[in-house]
């Protein structure tokens, strides 16, 4: 932050040419002032929104891309080399030469990012427009796409020829130049491009994206080629930190090794890119040379386990994998070379924390200040420009409006600056990266990138029509905006409490603005809230189980206070007294750290923070968040003072004053569904002084529900990807049935190896956060390496705690209190009910009590409870068990006793179903769908809305999904559920050795998932019985989906897919 402010004397930077000297009678400042800080004549405030970009002998040009054939006055030319500096040149015969048709088009500048043996132009390249602020100029885009161009000029042209081939295809005109000839031809093979893209992978030059196979009508031998491609992750899955594994057979382990020391190698070797360089050789003179063809099995050899090779080798498990990833997978063996593995990896890390989908940008305004934020600044600014007039000591050019005269709610403060200069770097995310082109002063390739969430979306409401309105109904655009703050940023598990300079982490400003027309009048309102972690010095260690958060220990009382103090000073101005509302758990394991705030806080004694206590989860046990309520209610009160932002046709009516501060542990669930109910309040009150809140206490869901939920569902999980991290391996949970496919269960190291990689790619993650936004150097990551190196497999939290852990937060979160835990197990089922082949499985958590039983899904990743139903027992009607075979494709996958599940029938009559929406109305009513009214009515003029893309008219609600996932069949008067036990792990039971112990469960006992299922319905049979609802057995005998239906399910695309799927990652 101090250097962009720093104002040390510098002498004249030599990226600014002598050419740049303006000789016109308008010259600008000739002082000793950086180019930063020097406006041309006439300037160009808003950053370039298309850019031409051509590699040349000299460096990489850019300038503005127009469709008119205008030439700009000035270019800009990055040398090439690691220093990549960067100048602004004029117009001149040498530049006029180039050919301009053979540049690419992007849209915008990330910056730059020095690794260890090159720098890197960061452009995106991909975008979507998520709307316009009421204004068509004022577009907010989304980065989608976002490529590293290496400063390496052979390097560079073959990246910029990937992105002209792309472009070319897309067909956008606005991304080619003028004149263009043919498509650039693509580089030779063996010339590394270096180039990261989001949504296009890391490419080999232009390699193309879809897969080619072979002409030979036979392939004996196929190996895996290692690249440096790499895949786009879905969404919420932690990234791989391999992409390849090569084999390589020693004597010390048989050649039928080969699938546990591939699974090894892939999952916990950081270093992957095995066939470029050589491997270190183990010290066996007997060792096999590596092979570009890998040994074929034996039919008849069975797969060895992990655990036969540990007791032939009489080791323990952490030497025997770390023997076999020496041998397989070990360093680099000199510095250049880790380096240049590493730097790879820090691209593609890079690039996917820009594209993962929650940073925006927009060109002509500031998307980082709130509208009230935005006025204040301006009637500041005003009330200077009056008493400066007052005394006749300002130019009268320079005078601004008075202070009382109408107000435009999308003015923007100091328009003329450019627009780097006005936004709030607080949520600048990539000023750090962009700090080349602001030295330079070229201001217009400075392109403000924000992380956090934007949404427009719009809902009709009923109104009683007067002489001047039309119709029955009012067009209500209603916009969401989240800042996520810079400071103290990165992952969850790596970054709480509060740092040194008094900032917090996840600190997000979460504003909503709503516009209704009116009896003629344009109404604009706005309220903001804001949420952050507990300011206080606290950890919360390890991944998985969740450790109850602690205070730091090597730090003192007065140290929290000072914390806590300066903490307030710096948010207190900005946003009025505060409203802390923490709903962190009174008694338990997060105790400690809620009755320290609480403590500090009545210690602070200031008049300007008010501290409530509401212990969410005991409050809306049952996820009745109904409940919350009693808390609005409570806060009433503080609802009238605080107001709110409202200006109806450019007059100021009323101006938010304080905020509510709402806190968890993680600043994520809770907090979401309590900011959606407070500014569901909020949206009420506001509806009601335009006299359009309905007043009738209807209790069918309105579209107003309806979108109200989907946005801030949508706004609740974005900042929670933002914040989570991969949180280990809970990302994997809805993804068990790719486990089926790869057979890799049965050697019992898969989860072992999954859990491994994520812990690191976290901290990995992490590294990569701290250095993209300047507050490390480049040795973070030699201190990761170093970390890295000496993690021990044998420490790590075992997959079956993980699930464990899950029960465990939905039996705190769904039980009501006084009911009965009987037993909980996790279980793979389709996504929807009344379905047993269904196109999305995920692993559903069941909970049986003695009154009912609880079909959960649970979001691993967030730690949450997504949705859940409640049958009571005596609705239950039966159940079946047999086989329940999903791919027919590998032996494992067709052995009934390995495939077995069983079917949940019940009558609808007394099942409820409750859902995560970020709403209070959280419980689904099937009976009265939500009402249309935008059928009823002639759309609105286009002018008085706010445009919402296609793309996102074509999302279905949440809500939607939801209430599909757990409804009832129509036309039935029963549901039924299927379920399938999971892989039975061999590595559960206990060892001598100690080692990898876990505690025995209710199923330890069963040694397939037949016997697994057997045990899961006698227990639900026996607690029917018990409740007396039945008499007699309810249990039939009968295959969910037998071996004969899945063959006829299995397309020839899906066997063909199988086929190299195994050839590709099994090895053959």
């Amino acid at each position: 932050m101090k250097r962009l402010l720093s104002f040390k004397p510098h002498p004249l930077a030599k990226s600014v040419p002598a050419a740049l000297i303006n000789t016109s009678s308008t010259a600008p400042h000739t002082t000793s002032l950086q180019p930063k800080y020097v406006l041309p004549p006439l300037p160009h405030p808003c950053p370039y929104e298309h850019i031409a970009v051509l590699a040349t002998s000299g460096g990489l040009l850019l300038r503005p891309h127009f469709q008119s054939e205008v030439d700009p006055e000035s270019y800009v030319r990055i040398a090439w080399g690691k220093a990549g500096d960067v100048e602004e040149v004029l117009y001149s015969e040498d530049i006029d030469g180039v050919d301009w048709s053979e540049s690419v088009v992007v849209y915008g500048v990330v910056g730059i990012l020095s690794l260890f043996s090159a720098s890197y132009l960061l452009l995106v390249t991909s975008r979507s427009e998520v709307g316009h602020l009421f204004d068509p100029r004022q577009i907010v885009y989304n980065v989608k796409g976002v490529t590293a161009i290496p400063l390496v000029e052979a390097r560079a042209r073959a990246a910029l020829a990937t992105i002209s081939a792309r472009n070319a295809a897309d067909h956008r005109s606005s991304l080619l130049p003028p004149s263009r000839p043919d498509t650039p031809p693509p580089p030779e093979d063996g010339q590394r491009s270096a180039i990261f893209s989001a949504g296009s992978g890391f490419s080999e030059g232009v390699t193309s994206p879809h897969v080619r196979f072979v002409m030979e009508p036979q392939v004996k031998v196929m190996t895996p080629q290692t690249t440096q491609d790499f895949e786009t992750q879905d969404e919420g899955s932690p990234p791989s930190p391999s992409s390849s594994v090569a084999s390589t057979p020693s004597s010390e382990y048989s050649l039928n090794t080969d699938n546990v020391v591939k699974t090894l190698t892939e999952r916990l070797s950081f270093w992957s890119r095995l066939s470029k360089r050589s491997l270190t050789a183990v010290s066996n003179a007997n060792e096999l040379p590596i092979s570009e063809t890998p040994p074929v099995l034996d039919p008849g050899q069975q797969r060895v386990s992990l655990d036969s090779l540990i007791d032939e080798n009489k080791q323990g498990p952490g030497q025997v994998i770390n023997s076999i990833l020496a041998t397989s997978a070990p360093p680099p063996p000199t510095t250049e070379e880790k380096h240049s593995e590493l730097e790879d990896k820090i691209l593609r890390e890079c690039v996917r924390e820009f594209t993962r989908g929650g940073m925006y940008f927009a060109y002509a305004f500031d998307i980082t200040r709130s509208l009230q934020h935005k006025h204040e600044i301006l009637a500041k600014t005003k009330l200077q420009s009056t008493l400066l007039a007052d005394l006749d000591v300002l130019d009268e050019q320079k005078q601004l409006s008075p202070v009382g005269d109408k107000i435009d709610v999308l003015a923007e403060p100091s328009p003329t600056l450019p627009l780097w200069r006005r936004v709030d770097r607080q949520f600048w995310w990539n000023e750090w990266l962009s700090k080349p082109f602001i030295d330079a002063g070229v201001h217009s390739y400075v392109l403000p990138i924000m992380q956090g969430f934007y949404q427009i979306a719009s809902f009709n409401i009923p109104r009683e029509a007067v002489a001047s309105e039309q119709g029955d109904f009012a067009t209500v655009d209603y916009i969401l905006v989240s800042r996520r703050s810079r400071d103290r940023a990165g992952l969850r598990y790596q970054r709480r409490g509060i740092d040194e300079d008094a900032n917090v982490a996840n600190f997000v400003e979460t504003e909503t603005i709503m516009r209704v027309e009116r009896e003629g009048f344009l109404n604009v309102f706005g309220h903001v809230q804001i949420r952050g972690s507990i300011p206080l010095y606290w950890k919360q260690e390890g991944y998985s189980l969740k450790p109850a958060p602690q205070l730091a220990p090597d730090r003192t009382h007065t140290q929290n206070f000072d914390a806590i103090q300066r903490h307030f000073k710096k948010t207190l101005p900005r946003y009025g007294p505060h409203t802390v509302v923490n709903l962190t758990e009174q008694h338990g394991k997060e105790s400690q750290v809620t009755h320290a705030y609480s403590e500090f806080v009545n210690e602070l004694n200031d008049k300007n923070v008010h501290y409530i206590a509401y212990d969410f989860h005991s409050e809306t046990k049952g996820m009745k968040y109904e409940n919350i309520s009693k808390l609005i209610n409570q806060l009433e009160r503080t609802f009238e003072n605080q107001g709110y932002f409202w200006v109806s046709n450019g007059s100021l009516m009323s101006q938010q004053k304080g905020v509510f501060r709402v806190n968890c542990i993680d600043c994520l669930d809770r907090t979401n569904v309590v900011e959606s109910a407070f500014a569901r309040h909020v949206l009420n009150r506001q509806l009601g002084a335009v006299a359009l809140l309905d007043t009738s206490g209807a209790i069918q869901r309105t579209e107003t529900d309806v979108v109200f939920n989907d946005v801030w569902a949508n706004n609740g999980d974005a900042i929670s990807r933002e914040y989570a991290g991969t949180s280990a391996l809970k990302g994997d949970f809805t993804r068990t049935g790719k486990r089926d496919l790869t057979g890799m269960l049965n050697d019992g190291v898969n989860s072992l190896a999954r859990m491994y990689s994520s812990t690191f790619a976290d901290w990995f993650s992490q590294a990569v956060i701290d250095y993209i936004l300047g507050n490390r150097t480049i040795s973070v990551f030699s201190e990761f390496l170093n970390r890295l190196q000496s993690t021990d497999p044998r420490d790590l939290i075992r997959i079956s705690k993980i699930r464990a852990d899950a029960i465990a937060t939905c039996v705190s979160r769904v039980l009501p209190d006084g009911e009965r835990l009987l037993s909980g197990w996790t279980l793979f089922s389709p996504a929807e009910l009344n379905t047993r082949v269904g196109d999305k499985f995920e692993e559903k958590v069941l909970l049986l009590t003695a009154k009912a039983i609880y079909v959960i899904s649970y979001d691993y990743t967030l730690e949450k409870v997504k949705i859940y139903t409640r049958v009571p027992l005596k609705d239950i009607t039966g159940v079946m068990k047999g086989a329940y075979i999903l791919s027919p494709l590998e032996e494992g996958s067709r052995d009934p006793a390995q495939n077995a599940g069983f079917v949940l029938v019940w009558r609808n009559v007394g099942q409820d179903t409750r859902v995560t929406s970020y709403s209070i109305r959280n419980s689904l009513d099937f009976s009265s769908p939500p009402p249309s009214p935008r059928q009823m009515i002639p759309e609105p003029p286009a002018q008085r809305r706010a445009t919402v893309p296609s793309s996102m008219r074509r999302n279905t609600l949440l809500s939607g999904l939801l209430s599909r996932a757990a409804a009832p069949a129509e036309e039935m008067d029963k549901t039924f559920a299927a379920f399938k036990a999971l892989p039975i792990d061999p590595m559960r039971s206990r060892r001598d050795t100690g080692s990898f112990i876990e505690p025995a469960d209710e199923l330890a006992g069963a040694t397939n998932c037949r016997e697994a299922v057997d045990m899961i319905v006698n227990t639900i049979q026996q607690a029917c019985c018990d409740a007396g609802t039945i008499d007699g057995s309810i249990v039939n005998e009968e295959d969910i989906v037998s071996l004969a239906e899945a063959q006829r399910m299995t397309s020839v695309y899906a066997k063909m897919e199988y086929g190299v799927k195994r050839l590709l990652w099994l090895g053959g």
